[in-house]
């Protein structure tokens, strides 16, 4: 059974890692997984260090601009930055393409005004074209796609500090990710990336340091003034080799963050850790980063183009507009999807058909580099291992309970799955698979178990049929293939012979030995005993820890049988001798009992559990009468019913017992031997034995005594007349009453 269970549950987790192989699956956890992670997680706040400039259409209605975004008057872009620059904006960014020129005047007003800023960030476009080409015959190849630049226009391109493109593709399919480095044009960094080393150039000297540190070769080639590069225009030059520095050397990234737990840096300015640590992780960072969206559009603080033309105004400042030490993202965000065209379709799209504006989206991934927290798919070998050990205990859990209980198994581990997920998705963005646990190795494996259930079930008929035959009639093993609601009917009553055998030590032996040791050797044991009650005809009825309740049976009481009883309780008594000599660490001497009467054999239970098994007081009487083996230092007791015209045995009488719990005395024999291996000696005993227990009866407690002391010394000691002569002991000292007939009350088992 454990095999089978093993085999299904690898079966199961070989699924899903089989799953996981095709490309089909990722596409359903990117589009059903991650939305619903999202969905699950809800809104987000955003770090307060970005915030949104719309161009939208009420700043068109309020100053009285042409529709179209291009042609607005670059003079309103510089009272712009002047406000900015008042507010104390750290950086500004512009997600707009400034491709177009004006008059003379107007633009060099423009670029002016950006290089006295000296934080402005320009957005420029990339252009992709297919180009056909031939081959040597001149016939038609194919085409080549060619990524060109189109830059802003050159007072404004040589006057910011820096300009970068923002490709994002215009598809109708969800999007999830942006390009931090565009390996179509030469790994050339993204609008987000240059913002956000223009947003750390306060932390760019202690950034360098710990580069030198790890790499002094290579970070000795870089400028060490962040002023410098400021002032020369160099931020693209600059992240271009660092990259490469990263990418040459993978383990940079590690080491530099080793070292910058070991500094001081943590203790003294939290936020300076916290911005070489996400400046750092960004140049660790892959081509391209999932996005981790913080809400429906406008969930990063957005202002209206022409309230930010109006900040110093006193009537604003009561808008809490706190642009201080804060990257500004300027560009078109419209609030109704009938005017929208710089939108794209995103997890958190609403329903009316308004999507996350482009400027959202690159301010969303310049905050994820900020707090370092965009959506991190686990890697794959780590994906490999989940979805294998889900797998196995899926399979384990289906294989292993009922299907009713297994299913609700399943899915009370799913939810919780499903909260862990969600838990680390939403505190450190970390992306766990959903589609392959849930709607794949799940229900896989519930209904796999059922059709491997009821596989089995069916061998299973007929291995327990088979079973059923070495103890049970046939007939009754047939009633009960058909119906086994008529479970009741098989019983029936019987006269039987009960063999009981009881260890003696066996708590003591369970106490010392180790579990499995004492497993292998009551093994051992219980087959010691066995084979005389099956040599004989007998049946193990049950067998409870240390003891074995074995029976003969029939329709009418039989010599026979009472007979076969007594032979396989020598036998079992001379096998456990022997047994005990050859096991040198361990003995574990037996106690027999026999008593004989009518039972009720067959199944005893009720709703879906039944055993086949006697019931009757013949049986309680046998463990009592096995009990008082512990009294009277005897090893084979049996009732004067079993020995009763029996011969061919060496016997003696114990006496007549009230046992305990019962209202009717019961005259008890040992069984000592077969009459021919008995000793000359053993019979002298047994006539002494005997004279002494009439004594005993008549009250002659002096003579019993004295001839029970005659017993112990000729068979060199004898336990049971040691108990008589305690017991006249007692009676001497407390006599009984005149009506006393010899009977022997036992007050414990």
């Amino acid at each position: 059974m454990k095999g089978r269970v093993l085999i299904f549950a690898f079966l199961i987790a070989l699924l899903g890692i089989l799953l996981s192989l095709f490309p089909f699956t990722f596409k359903l956890e990117e589009g059903w997984g991650l939305n619903l992670l999202f969905k699950l997680r809800g809104q987000r706040n955003p770090p307060p260090d970005v915030v949104v400039i719309s161009m939208d259409r009420e700043s068109i209605l309020n100053l009285n601009l042409p529709d179209k975004y291009e042609l607005w008057p670059h003079s309103l872009h510089v009272r712009l930055i002047e406000n900015l620059i008042k507010a104390g904006a750290q950086i500004i960014i512009f997600d707009i393409s400034f491709t177009e020129s004006r008059s003379i005047d107007e633009n060099n007003l423009f670029a002016d005004k950006i290089r006295m800023a000296n934080n402005v960030v320009l957005c420029m476009c990339l252009k992709h074209e297919k180009i056909p080409f031939n081959d040597k015959r001149g016939s038609p190849k194919g085409d080549v796609e060619v990524v060109s630049v189109e830059p802003p226009i050159p007072p404004l391109s040589q006057s910011a500090v820096a300009i970068a493109p923002f490709p994002l593709p215009k598809v109708p399919f969800r999007l999830s990710q942006y390009w931090m480095f565009k390996t179509a044009a030469g790994d050339m960094p993204t609008l987000p990336v240059v913002a956000f080393q223009v947003f750390t150039m306060q932390v760019y000297d202690e950034f360098i340091d710990l580069l030198k540190k790890v790499n002094p070769d290579r970070a000795g080639n870089l400028p060490h003034d962040s002023k410098v590069i400021i002032e020369a225009r160099m931020v693209e030059e600059v992240v271009r080799e660092i990259r490469d520095i990263f990418q040459s050397e993978t383990k940079t990234g590690e080491r530099m963050l080793e070292e910058l737990r070991k500094s001081n840096i943590q203790s003294t300015d939290m936020k300076k850790y916290q911005l070489i640590t996400s400046l750092i992780r960004m140049y660790q960072s892959t081509d391209s980063r999932y996005l981790n969206f913080y809400g429906p559009p406008r969930t990063i603080p957005t202002i209206d183009y022409y309230q930010a033309l109006h900040l110093q105004e006193r009537s604003f400042y009561k808008k809490n507009f706190d642009l201080k030490g804060k990257a500004v993202f300027i560009g078109i965000s419209l609030l109704t999807p009938t005017e929208q065209k710089e939108g794209f379709y995103t997890v958190f799209s609403q329903p009316q058909g308004l999507d996350v504006s482009g400027v959202e989206i690159a301010a969303t991934a310049f905050a994820n580099l900020v707090e370092d927290m965009p959506v991190r798919p686990i890697d794959f070998h780590t994906h490999l291992l989940i979805i294998a050990l889900w797998g196995l205990s899926l399979g384990f859990i289906c294989r292993r309970f009922h299907y009713g209980i297994a299913a609700l198994c399943v899915v009370g581990a799913s939810i919780l799955y499903l909260i862990a997920v969600v838990y680390q998705f939403k505190t450190k963005g970390s992306w766990y698979p959903l589609v392959i646990p849930l709607l794949y190795q799940g229900p896989i494996a519930l209904f796999s178990a059922v059709v491997w259930n009821y596989i089995d079930s069916i061998k299973e008929r007929q291995t327990i049929r088979r079973a059923f035959e070495y103890y049970l009639p046939k007939d009754v093993v047939d009633q009960l293939s058909k119906n086994i609601a008529d479970i009741k009917a098989t019983r029936q009553l019987v006269y039987g012979i009960c063999l009981y055998t009881d260890a003696e030590q066996y708590t003591h032996l369970s106490e010392v030995m180790d579990p499995k040791e004492l497993g292998n050797f009551m093994d051992a044991y219980c087959e010691t005993v066995f084979k005389p009650i099956k040599q004989y005809g007998g049946v193990v009825s049950n067998v409870v820890g240390d003891s074995v309740l074995a029976l003969w049976v029939s329709e009418h009481p039989e010599i026979a049988l009472r007979r076969k009883a007594c032979f396989a309780a020598l036998d079992i008594a001379s096998s456990i001798e022997e047994f005990n000599r050859t096991t040198r660490t361990f003995h574990l001497p037996i106690r027999i009992s026999i008593h004989s009467g009518h039972i009720l054999l067959g199944h005893i239970g009720a709703i879906d559990r039944f055993e086949y098994r006697p019931i009757g007081e013949m049986i309680n009487t046998a463990v009592r009468v096995d009990g008082l083996n512990k009294y009277l230092g005897s090893r084979i007791l049996v009732s004067e019913g079993v020995i009763n015209q029996l011969d061919g045995f060496l016997t003696r009488e114990m006496g007549k017992f009230m046992l305990v719990g019962k209202t009717i005395p019961i005259v008890v024999y040992e069984l000592i031997s077969r009459m021919e291996e008995s000793t000359e000696q053993q019979k002298r005993v047994c006539g002494i034995f005997a004279e002494a227990l009439d004594a005993f009866r008549r009250k002659s407690w002096d003579e019993a005594i004295q001839k029970f002391n005659g017993s112990d010394n000729m068979s060199g000691g004898d336990r049971p007349s040691l108990f008589y002569i305690n017991l006249c002991n007692q009676l001497k000292e407390n006599p009984p009453e005149e009506s006393w007939d010899g009977v022997v009350h036992m007050d414990k088992k």
